[in-house]
């Protein structure tokens, strides 16, 4: 494993510390007459969202920036869509995105590497009906209110849900809603279902019965997962600090494996995830059980990285394609796959 159980350990102390600390390493100037000339590197800025995964318990803690030797700029994202503008404009390098807002950028034309399989999408993610409203199926939703965040897996999975259940998505309410908005819309009784992820989705759960699991459309053929991206020529240029950066997450990811059974509310790494998502401390546990998080050797598999995931994103901008949200889907999505850093991390 990356780190022994005693350093792992240790990483839960630094946890505990709450550490905030940056550090930076100096690059020679691009001046040819001034080899020895030095200037701090730029910050890196790394995009996030409000998943509940095993790493935000060491975004604060500096251990990123340690591993790495750069000071980062962590920037929160309310979605997948507000993640790909921002890259596409070069103010972030790194992100986290969904498989489906992934496909649409490459789809688009952005130059991307997947380099991390965050999780996969289990029963994170659900589609969720009022209860008051009686619905029982899919095809209940007809003519009905949902929310949704627009291009996101959530989004990617309603429309295929509805289309497996025979609904016309064209006879329904579909507003485009970010997770914050969702659970203001569901309390104030505006909309009558939702697709969304947790934690906001275990709130839906409390009066709201669920239709279908991101799991079980998977299973149906057409999975979903949480990628983190990064700029192509940002990755060519700054290859060890990708490779220092995935080694530090893929720790994170086996502190959870190794641990995790007996994480609680009081758990150092619980409070720090609470604290970087906005969750409830006891709602954190029960939220990772909800996901699988794959090792760096399922990382670099033909499962994920080594093709299953060009596959995914294939199969996902076909769909894309065939509701309008894409004007046309690539040849080859596998191009686009790093798992370069997932095989030095093992």
């Amino acid at each position: 494993m990356l780190r022994s159980r005693v350093a792992l350990a240790a990483v839960a102390v630094t946890f505990a510390l709450g550490l905030t600390a940056c550090s930076g390493r100096d690059e020679a100037a691009s001046n040819p007459e001034a080899p020895k000339a030095e200037k701090a590197l730029k910050p890196v800025t790394v995009g996030y969202q409000g998943m509940i995964n095993p790493w935000k318990a060491t975004i604060r803690s500096g251990m990123f920036e340690e591993a790495t030797g750069r000071q980062i700029e962590w920037r929160r994202f309310n979605s997948g869509s507000e993640v790909i503008t921002a890259m596409a404009s070069g103010d972030v390098q790194l992100a986290v995105a969904g498989s489906s807002p992934i496909a649409t950028a490459l789809s688009q034309g952005l130059d991307l590497r997947l380099i991390w399989i965050l999780e996969a999408i289990d029963t994170a993610e659900a589609l969720v009906a009022r209860r008051a409203l009686g619905i029982t199926g899919i095809d209940g939703l007809a003519g009905k209110t949902v929310g949704v965040p627009f291009a996101s897996t959530t989004h990617y999975h309603l429309l295929y849900a509805l289309e497996r259940a025979g609904v016309d998505a064209k006879g329904m309410k579909i507003l485009n809603l970010q997770p914050d908005a969702i659970a203001a819309s569901w309390q104030q009784e505006q909309i009558d279902a939702a697709f969304v992820w947790s934690p906001v989705l275990d709130r839906l759960r409390e009066d709201g019965d669920v239709l279908v699991t991101s799991g079980e459309l998977a299973a149906a053929g057409r999975p979903t997962f949480d990628g983190l991206v990064a700029d192509a020529k940002f990755a060519d240029a700054n290859g060890e600090f990708v490779s220092a950066f995935i080694k530090t997450l893929a720790a994170a990811d086996e502190d959870w494996r190794a641990t995790g059974a007996q994480w609680t509310a009081e758990s150092p790494q619980v409070k720090a995830i609470a604290e970087m998502t906005g969750a409830p401390a006891d709602s954190v546990v029960g939220v990772l059980k909800q996901y699988s998080f794959p090792t760096p050797a399922e990382q670099a598999s033909a499962q994920w990285l080594g093709g299953g995931a060009g596959a995914a994103l294939a199969d996902t901008s076909a769909f894309l394609v065939e509701q309008r949200k894409v004007p046309a889907a690539l040849d080859d999505y596998a191009k686009f796959l790093a798992p370069q850093y997932a095989t030095a991390a093992q």
